[in-house]
């Protein structure tokens, strides 16, 4: 390949790059709204409703959710939800975020005794 072509066909790579991590970053089917049971997350207004009342969540709490719901009764490592939510913290932090969501969700539904469910020694999933 000749000097001249060879520089578009390179920005043209890197760009293909650029939209893949943006793919990437961005959960599969984050766009649909995902229900379960009482839940529902919106993936494009970046909401959630426990029994049609809003829940309002930090971004990271979102996206814990979102990882959680996405796919009930898997178990999802504490780095896994770090990835969904796309930040770096330590496990005690990941731990704090989910105490959060389930007391935010218990504001909402006294009688709800939690939607995430620890697993020992493994991370968390989400039952209906």
């Amino acid at each position: 390949m000749d000097e001249g072509r060879k520089l578009p066909h390179l920005a043209a790579r890197v760009a293909a790059l650029f939209r893949r991590i943006d793919a990437l970053r961005r959960p599969e089917n984050a766009a649909q709204i995902i229900r379960r049971g009482a839940l529902s997350i919106d993936g494009d207004k970046m909401q959630t409703a426990w029994n049609g009342v809003a829940v309002t969540l930090s971004l990271t709490e979102f996206w814990i959710v979102h990882a959680l719901a996405r796919n009930p009764g898997h178990v999802k490592n504490r780095q896994q939800l770090m990835d969904a939510a796309n930040v770096v913290l330590d496990d005690n932090t990941i731990t704090s975020h989910v105490k959060r969501v389930r007391r935010k969700f218990q504001q909402i539904d006294l009688r709800l005794r939690t939607p995430s469910k620890p697993v020992y020694g493994m991370g968390y999933r989400w039952v209906e």
